[in-house]
């Protein structure tokens, strides 16, 4: 039996796939390296649906955004849809300094294991500020690397506000008290794909949090980008 779906949680769904907004703060799934168990976004899905999903794919606990799960028993096929030259991944992230150009990161990852791993991102400027200074942009991730959108912004020197990890603390202590930023600022906005199953483009996005909203408005007093809007 399903539950009340609350609003703007589910983006799409059909009878072999659930795409869902994940807020801050919430692990996807619980797993060796989160710790003590706990309620997580999979748990929260699957009781709005009314069945057992899987998740595809991670996102951070601290950030929010599309995520995918698979209906049994079609996680294999979606795993392999999201991993397609086809699929594209776009993040929305709030990072210290002006980026005015845009730029293609090319610089490999350690995982888990300690292997490098290669991994490639597109980052777009969208807005920039001179007081605070900082910028928003627009990352495509082109290849799948664990934190990999805050590795590769710290790489380039604008690391995401709002991260505990790859960012500064007091700077971080500064956009929370003055601006609100209260958490890391990295939202995964969009995520397009092929359809593995009706060949159709599916193209599903996850509106900006009203927090960070609020927050990026009170910085960026000219207005947000059209894009996020």
């Amino acid at each position: 039996m399903s539950a009340p779906n609350p609003p703007g949680l589910i983006l799409f769904a059909d009878d072999t796939v659930v795409f869902a907004a994940k807020p801050s703060g919430l692990l996807v799934h619980n797993s060796a390296y989160s710790g003590p168990r706990e309620r997580t976004f999979v748990d929260i899905v699957r009781t709005v649906v009314g069945q057992r999903v899987a998740p595809i794919h991670r996102l951070d606990r601290a950030a929010s955004g599309v995520v995918a799960f698979a209906r049994p028993p079609n996680a294999s096929m979606w795993q392999h849809a999201l991993q397609d030259e086809q699929t594209e991944k776009h993040y929305v992230a709030l990072v210290r300094g002006r980026l005015l150009a845009p730029v293609l990161v090319d610089h490999p990852i350690t995982d888990e294991t300690g292997v490098k791993r290669a991994a490639r991102s597109l980052v777009l400027p969208l807005a920039t500020c001179g007081e605070p200074r900082c910028s928003l942009v627009l990352l495509q991730l082109l290849t799948g690397r664990r934190h990999q959108a805050r590795r590769h912004l710290k790489h380039l020197d604008h690391p995401v506000i709002g991260d505990a990890n790859y960012g500064k603390g007091p700077l971080n202590r500064e956009f929370a008290s003055i601006y609100g930023v209260s958490r890391l600022a990295l939202h995964a906005i969009s995520l397009a794909c092929i359809h593995p199953i009706h060949g159709t483009r599916l193209v599903i996005r996850a509106p900006l949090p009203e927090d960070l909203v609020t927050a990026f408005s009170r910085i960026f007093s000219a207005g947000l980008p059209a894009l996020l809007t």
